[in-house]
């Protein structure tokens, strides 16, 4: 089986994206349940242009999972999105400083697309974990979304398997003052591990 764990480079506003570290921190866990399972990583650049090119670079490879994390600034606990929107946001530029000259992905196409993945075996699965999370039919009109809807649009069959992922902000190392409660990355780890563990049983069914 093989799995691509994606996360996103930085952006205007974000200049350190924890998505790709989170990305990374999964490939390298090492369980049972990932016998016999090829991951890899892959950063995307926060760049519209740059996901149309690498984008076909990764399904190429013919994964059977894609697992995608990016970044919500103002959310509080993760959110498993449940479906793309044909939209994008002319107001808000991408880390190349261009943006979108209208606010619709594709035109003629439905205004949203739903996902792949086994949304609520995913929610259990970090639930059990203790960490916050719930389902989103909103992945927003930014690079996260757009990523998703260009994804959903290369599946065929329900293959591959595609879940996004919003991560809110995240504590990177500890701190002495708490103006605002973030989950620290090591906690967000263990909900990706599970997330990922669900995953590939139920590709193993």
């Amino acid at each position: 089986m093989r799995v691509v764990i994606a996360g996103f480079g930085r952006f205007p506003g974000a200049p350190v994206n924890p998505s790709a570290h989170l990305a990374e921190l999964v490939a390298r866990r090492r369980r049972p349940a990932f016998a016999g399972v090829e991951r890899s990583v892959h950063v995307l650049p926060t760049v519209y242009a740059e996901v149309d090119r690498e984008l076909p670079e990764l399904f190429a490879a013919r994964p059977d999972i894609v697992l995608m994390f990016g970044l919500a600034g103002r959310r509080r606990e993760l959110c498993i999105e449940t479906r793309a929107r044909n939209a994008r946001s002319v107001l808000s530029p991408d880390a190349s400083r261009y943006r979108p000259q209208t606010g619709v992905i594709a035109r003629g196409q439905p205004s949203s697309r739903r996902g792949n993945a086994p949304f609520m075996r995913l929610l259990a699965a970090v639930r059990r974990h203790g960490v916050a999370v719930r389902l989103s039919r909103d992945a927003g009109r930014y690079l996260c979304n757009y990523a998703y809807w260009q994804a959903l649009q290369r599946s065929r069959g329900g293959r591959p398997t595609i879940a996004f992922i919003h991560i809110p902000p995240v504590r990177l190392r500890p701190r002495k003052l708490r103006r605002r409660r973030q989950p620290a990355m090591a906690r967000l780890a263990v909900a990706a591990e599970a997330l990922l563990i669900a995953l590939i049983a139920a590709n193993r069914r």
